[in-house]
C-alpha cells in the first residue's frame, strides 16, 4: 500500500515537473529570428518612436530573447517617408509608420491612417477590429507585398501653427503649409499649397520662411519639435486627423516565414501598442498645452465657416476619388456607412457625457471659494 502510494505520487511529482519543463523545452526548441524595423519618427519624439521600442521589447520579452527587432529611427536606413518602400522591397521586414504619408501612390493608404472629417481614435479601432476594415486594408496592402497591422494611435489632433491668424476661407489662399495625407488635396482646392515633409524637417522649413504653417500631432509633440518657438498661432482641431492610426507593416514574405506563435505574439504586441501610445499622448498633451500657452502661444479654434467650407470640399474631392479610383471606391463605401453610424451613436451617450463634464468644470472653476 504505502509503496503504491509513494509511485502514485512519484508520477504526480514527474508530471507536475514535466509541465514546467515543457515551456522552456519549447523555447530553446524555438527558432532565433532577427528583424530590423525602420521608423517614420526621429528619436526625440517618444511616443511614436518609444511605440516602436514597445513592440521590439514585448516581442523579445514574450520569447525569451528569440525573436528581436531592432529599432532604426528615420533617416538611419531610409527617410521618413520612404518606410513604405523599404518594406516593400524587402529592405527590412517591418516598418513604424503613418500610411497617408503614401497617399500620393495612391488615396487608398488614408483610410489605414487617418481622412479629413474621418473616425475618432476609438472610432477607427472598431472599424478596424469589427467594421471590416482590416480586412479591406489587407486586402489593398497585399499589392504592395506589405501586411500591416494597427500599432498606435495619436488620438484627434491639433489644427497646427500659423505665422498668421487665419480668420476666413480667404486667408488659405496661398499659404504654404506642412500637412500630411488627403487633407492637402482638400486644401488645395481652397488655394492652399501642400507640403508633405517628414517631422524632423519641419522646424528648419518653418523657420526660414520656405512653409507658412505646419501641423504635426499634438501639444506633447509639438512643444520638443519646438514650433512655438516661430509660429505662435495654434489652431484646433485638425479636421483631417480626428484619431490617426498608425501600422506597423510587415513584408508578406518575412510574415509567413515567422512562425504561427510569433505572428500571435507580434499582433498581440501591435495591439498593445495601439492604447500604449493613445494613453501616452492623453497623459502628456494637458501639461504640454499649459506649457506652450505660459509661452505666449495663442490658443485659436477654426472659426464654423473654415470648418464648413473644408467639410464640403472633402466630399467633393473624396467623390471625385471614388469615381476614378476602384480601390478607394470599395473601402469608402463601407467606411463611410460606418462612419456616419458611429456619429448618430457618439452624438448620443459620448457626447452628451462630454459637454456635460466641460461645462461643470467651467462653472466649478468660474465659482467663488467659499468662506
Amino acid at each position: 500500500m504505502k509503496r503504491r502510494s509513494f509511485l502514485k505520487k512519484a508520477g504526480l511529482g514527474l508530471a507536475a515537473a514535466s509541465a514546467v519543463a515543457a515551456p522552456a523545452i519549447v523555447r530553446a526548441q524555438a527558432p532565433a529570428v532577427s528583424w530590423r524595423m525602420a521608423l517614420s519618427w526621429p528619436k526625440s519624439l517618444d511616443a511614436l518612436y518609444g511605440g516602436a521600442e514597445f513592440i521590439s521589447k514585448r516581442v523579445s520579452d514574450a520569447t525569451g530573447g528569440k525573436f528581436t527587432i531592432k529599432v532604426f529611427a528615420a533617416g538611419e536606413i531610409v527617410g521618413g517617408l520612404q518606410v513604405l518602400d523599404a518594406v516593400q522591397n524587402g529592405t527590412v521586414e517591418c516598418g513604424h509608420t503613418a500610411n497617408y504619408y503614401y497617399f500620393g501612390k495612391d488615396p487608398t493608404f488614408a483610410f489605414a491612417a487617418s481622412i479629413p472629417f474621418g473616425l475618432n481614435a476609438r472610432q477607427q479601432n472598431a472599424w478596424m477590429r469589427h467594421g471590416g476594415g482590416l480586412e479591406l486594408m489587407r486586402e489593398f496592402f497585399k499589392d504592395y507585398n506589405c501586411y500591416n497591422i494597427p500599432a498606435g494611435n495619436t488620438g484627434a489632433q491639433m489644427g497646427g501653427w500659423f505665422r498668421k491668424e487665419i480668420k476666413t476661407v480667404a486667408d488659405l489662399k496661398g499659404l504654404k503649409m506642412r500637412i500630411g495625407g488627403t487633407a492637402g488635396l482638400v486644401l488645395a482646392t481652397l488655394g492652399v499649397v501642400p507640403q508633405q515633409i517628414a517631422g524632423g524637417d519641419i522646424y528648419p522649413a518653418l523657420e526660414k520662411g520656405t512653409i507658412d504653417a505646419a501641423e504635426w500631432v499634438g501639444p506633447y509633440d509639438d512643444e520638443k519639435l519646438g514650433f512655438y518657438k516661430v509660429a505662435k498661432n495654434y489652431y484646433y482641431p485638425a479636421w483631417w486627423e480626428g484619431g490617426t492610426e498608425l501600422d506597423l507593416l510587415v513584408n508578406i514574405k518575412a510574415w509567413e516565414a515567422l512562425p504561427k506563435d510569433y505572428q500571435a505574439i507580434l499582433e498581440s504586441a501591435c495591439a498593445d501598442a495601439y492604447d500604449w501610445v493613445l494613453t501616452k499622448y492623453d497623459a502628456g498633451n494637458p501639461a504640454a498645452l499649459k506649457r506652450l500657452v505660459a509661452n505666449g502661444v495663442k490658443l485659436l479654434p477654426f472659426s464654423n465657416d473654415i470648418m464648413a467650407a473644408c467639410y464640403k470640399a472633402s466630399q467633393e474631392v473624396y467623390d471625385g476619388i471614388a469615381a476614378k479610383n476602384a480601390k478607394f471606391n470599395k473601402v469608402y463605401e463601407p467606411w463611410k456607412k460606418f462612419r456616419d453610424e458611429q456619429v448618430q451613436w457618439f452624438s448620443i451617450a459620448e457626447n452628451r457625457y462630454d459637454n456635460f463634464m466641460v461645462s461643470a468644470q467651467r462653472s466649478s472653476q468660474r465659482a467663488p471659494a467659499k468662506k
